[in-house]
Formats: structure tokens, sequence, C-alpha cells
């Protein structure tokens, strides 16, 4: 039995994570947050992939490389969650299931921040519980990847 991959992926501007709005953000690196996962992803008895990039079409290219490849996916598209039908259009052709994640509670925040397209392809959203939200979402993915077994 091959050990199912878990791909997490993030938008822009989250490689500054620990130097842009900390208040915000928290001060933990994306190479912190990149352990976490890989920490939490192997005591689950899972395999991850974590990446991050600033480009919109990159992140689509990476959803498209998930199909037929990943048995699930973490996505916290950052900005693009709020701007990017091409995303959402891109996630919606998967049948794997899709968890949202955001650091920030994005329902407390300005108001252009409180819709995301992303939340209309993902089985479910996490938000507001900083790094603590991605280890959850790598639980709950490995849950429902057991259960389909």
């Amino acid at each position: 039995m091959t050990t199912p991959l878990i791909m997490v992926l993030n938008g822009p501007n989250l490689n500054l994570l620990g130097q842009r709005e900390p208040e915000i953000y928290g001060t933990g690196t994306l190479d912190e947050l990149e352990t976490l996962c890989a920490e939490t992803a192997e005591g689950l008895g899972v395999g991850v992939e974590f990446r991050q990039s600033n480009l919109e079409g990159e992140l689509i290219s990476w959803v498209h490389e998930a199909r037929g490849r990943a048995g699930g996916l973490i996505i916290n598209p950052a900005a693009y969650s709020h701007t990017s039908i091409a995303l959402m259009d891109a996630l919606l052709t998967l049948d794997i299931p899709i968890i949202e994640v955001h650091l920030s509670n994005i329902h407390r925040r300005e108001a252009f921040r409180q819709h995301s397209y992303i939340s209309n392809a993902a089985d479910g959203v996490i938000c507001g519980l900083g790094f603590a939200g991605y280890r959850l979402a790598l639980i709950a993915l490995s849950d429902i990847l057991e259960e389909d077994q």
C-alpha cells in the first residue's frame, strides 16, 4: 500500500511570514510552517508536499498536477481567495478532498477579504487559528483518506 500524498499549496506573500504584519499572521516563518506540516504528516503516516508561489498561474498548474497524484489538497490561496475565479475553476476539476486554510480570521477583517471564491471548491475551511489550522487540516484529510480506504 502506498502512502497517501497531501499537497499543501500557499499563495502570494506567504514567503514573508514572520516579517509581514506579524500582528495578523504571527511571527513564525514559512520554513517553520513547512517543518510543522512535515512533522504532522509523518506522525499521521501520510506524505506531504509543501509549496509556495506568488504567481497565480503557477498555483493553478500545481492544482492541475494534483490530479491523479495527490489524495488530498490543502490550500492557503492568500489574496487570491478573494480574486481568483481561475484558481477556483482549477480546484473544481479535482476529485479529491480540499481544505482551504487561512492564518487569520478572514471574517473579522476588511469587507473585501470576507468573501472567498476558493470556498466554493473546498470541502472545508479553517481560518483564524494560525499555524494550527494547517495541522488540523492535515489531521482532517488524513482521517478522510483513511475512511476512503
